[in-house]
């Protein structure tokens, strides 16, 4: 198949939805994923085209491990890999108590182990597809709460600053073959967010943008480093500008 491939995690909604979109348009091959959206995960294949869904627990090694052998074998390739599923759950930052050791390992699992865990096993598909001429390409959904002292619960932030500094890491580690980047976004506006009226007033007032982020300004910014073919290690900060309030 002459069609790049790409596998983008947790691509059923939201901003990872948006990704699958934008690189189908960019004439990407797309293998879908979700971990219980099944339907949805189908009927965005068949309105995409070129395009699977494979379902898959992130939390589940046996999973992982399936979902990269599954996505390699579908077209004989694998050239770029999103790693956008993640979970999140909302603490307050001053409640110590409720941030239980089940939370952090949970967290971790799905938003940090999962992710190197992808990477590990997709290494040779990304290493091949280097080799036929062009890097092989992982891009990190990773949250502005990763870069500044902001989030739904410290556990999550955590999460995300720790897989920015794997990003950088394997940026090292597997260049020049694979490149290795990650979307630090702000608020998205996206069904789960819709409520959070907060955020909402928050990036509207003070934002230099003045909104929101949509899931196809994040999926535009996923594109460009994929289309790059010299960045590597670099942690893209998307949220309107906020960060420099």
């Amino acid at each position: 198949m002459d069609r790049p491939v790409a596998l983008v995690t947790g691509s059923t909604s939201g901003i990872g939805t948006g990704i699958a979109r934008r690189l189908s348009a960019d004439g990407y091959a797309v293998i879908l994923h979700s971990r219980s959206s099944v339907q949805a995960g189908e009927s965005l294949a068949a309105e995409l085209g070129n395009a699977s869904y494979v379902q898959a627990d992130l939390a589940v090694e046996a999973d992982r491990i399936r979902l990269v052998r599954q996505a390699a074998t579908l077209w004989g390739r694998l050239d770029v890999l999103v790693n956008n599923a993640g979970i999140s759950q909302v603490i307050p930052h001053t409640d110590l108590a409720a941030a239980t050791p089940e939370v952090w390992q949970r967290l971790n699992d799905v938003n940090v182990v999962a992710p190197f865990r992808l990477i590990a096993e997709a290494e040779p598909f990304l290493r091949a597809a280097g080799r036929s001429g062009r890097a092989g390409c992982v891009v990190n959904v990773s949250s502005h709460a990763g870069v500044r002292p902001k989030g739904a619960s410290i556990p999550y932030a955590a999460t995300k600053a720790a897989l920015n500094h794997v990003t950088r890491l394997l940026a090292l580690s597997l260049a020049p073959d694979i490149r290795v980047n990650a979307v630090a976004p702000g608020l998205v506006d996206t069904p789960l967010t819709a409520d959070w009226t907060a955020a909402q007033r928050l990036w509207r007032e003070h934002s230099p943008m003045r909104r929101a982020a949509r899931p196809e300004d994040i999926a535009q910014a996923v594109a460009m480093l994929i289309a790059s073919d010299y960045l590597t290690g670099e942690i893209l900060l998307s949220d309107g500008g906020l960060n420099l309030t």
